[in-house]
């Protein structure tokens, strides 16, 4: 017996099944793919990145390492700015470890006699790591020559250690490279950290005298308050004596002082603890550098080692062929000012659209009127990166006087208050010394 074919009606049209067949399989709708296994080696990276646009951008990227990444966004079309790997609460340092500026500046000056001897790099850097005795820079240099044997170039290596080179330094390594100018560049750059080092050590050898002289009132304010002043309360309470006001007021001090030490340790905690969660919040630290620009004296010497700082970093980033918009970029963020930060910001998005550079610099208010004399005749004729170094200068030299200035009146002034305060201790002391013998007379 002979059977009949079988049909099925998909639509309009029919499909014939011999006989003895299977009726076709019907699809089944699409299964999505099994997620992929996350990979235990990618490392989360924060970073800060300029667009195509020119507009600054932030985000997460994931990479095996920080070289990686940093090839990863610029792959993309981003410049970075800084990469950091992110961390949850439990990995947050307080501190953070950082190469010395002098061995940095001291390797650099090395690697620059090495390219100009035309010595490779890679010959270069394994001559100099061992030489090195710094064990942080040691390590940087020996990661360096791994990331430059996996095909990175010099500069996307240095950018994976922020520990060691900072933002200025890499993007002016990277214009150096497309340029082939490498060796002189390293030169610039050591030249540049020198000078801020020489900057540097003077605004500290001419502080550390006046911090000395201060730390040693403190602690001769609390051997007082703790130890020798509280055995007079002792001898006075004693006798029985009626005490002068002057000395009534001197002991209740040196009381509350001695008695609530925990609270006082515990103010001190709180201080130090505030500070830091402020520095390391944007809103907190933009808010404390604008308290401290305000300062009588001390907001004058920052403003001051500020403009240098920024003067100098965009004169060397223009010098060594790095373009305006990436230099203004890099120069906010290694202004150490959070203030001045987001006034150049401000001042290269305007740039980028078109307002030139004099401009939205004076309109800033944060600049003095030499500067935006000297950003103004520096765009007009072409020789920004000449006026900065002169402005760098300038501003470098008014720092050297400032602070001898500035030295000169802080020493008398905490000798003065420190004399207060023993000449205050001791004429209650006297006073009740000469009350008590006088009771005792008349008795």
């Amino acid at each position: 017996m002979k059977l009949p074919t079988l049909t099925r009606n998909k639509k309009d049209d029919t499909e014939e099944i011999p006989p003895g067949g299977r009726l076709p399989e019907i699809p089944r709708f699409a299964r999505p793919p099994k997620p992929k296994k996350k990979d235990k080696n990618l490392i989360a990276f924060r970073y800060n990145a300029i667009d195509d646009m020119g507009k600054k951008t932030a985000g997460v990227e994931m990479a095996q390492s920080l070289g990686q990444a940093h090839l990863a966004l610029i792959q993309k079309g981003l410049q970075p700015l800084d990469i950091n790997p992110k961390r949850n609460i439990l990995q947050l340092e307080i501190t953070k470890k950082m190469v010395p500026r002098s061995d940095v500046m001291n390797f650099t000056r090395q690697l620059a006699v090495f390219m100009r001897a035309g010595v490779p790099i890679m010959e270069a850097l394994e001559v100099i790591v061992e030489e090195t005795q710094n064990k942080l820079l040691r390590k940087v240099i020996l990661e360096l020559i791994d990331s430059l044997r996996a095909g990175d170039t010099f500069a996307t290596a240095c950018s994976s250690h922020p520990e060691a080179f900072p933002n200025y330094y890499v993007g002016i390594l990277e214009s150096a490279e497309l340029t082939g100018n490498l060796d002189n560049v390293l030169n610039q750059l050591a030249e540049y950290i020198e000078r801020d080092q020489s900057a540097r050590g003077k605004i500290t050898s001419a502080l550390i005298y006046p911090a000395v002289v201060a730390v040693m009132s403190v602690v001769t304010i609390l051997v007082l308050a703790i130890f020798v002043l509280p055995r007079f309360t002792t001898f006075f309470n004693s006798l029985h004596a009626k005490l002068p006001l002057v000395t009534r007021m001197m002991l209740s001090m040196t009381g509350w002082v001695s008695h609530w030490w925990y609270a006082e340790i515990a103010f001190v905690l709180i201080v130090v603890g505030g500070y830091i969660a402020a520095r390391r919040s944007e809103n907190g630290r933009a808010q404390m550098d604008a308290i401290i620009l305000r300062l009588p004296v001390v907001g004058d010497l920052t403003q001051t080692a500020v403009l240098e700082r920024i003067c100098r970093i965009l004169s060397s980033m223009l010098k060594a062929g790095v373009d305006l918009p990436r230099s203004m970029a890099v120069t906010a963020d290694s202004a150490n000012n959070a203030v001045y930060h987001n006034a150049l910001e401000q001042v290269r998005d305007q740039m980028m659209q078109g307002q030139g550079l004099a401009g939205p610099i004076a309109r800033t208010g944060l600049f003095p009127g030499a500067a935006r004399q000297m950003f103004r005749v520096g765009e007009e004729t072409g020789t920004l990166d000449q006026q900065l170094s002169v402005a760098a200068d300038y501003y470098n030299r008014e720092l050297e006087v400032k602070l001898e200035r500035t030295t000169a009146l802080f020493e008398p002034a905490i000798i003065i208050v420190m004399g207060v305060v023993v000449g205050f201790v001791a004429v209650a002391l006297i006073s009740a010394m000469y009350g008590i013998y006088n009771q005792v007379k008349v008795g």
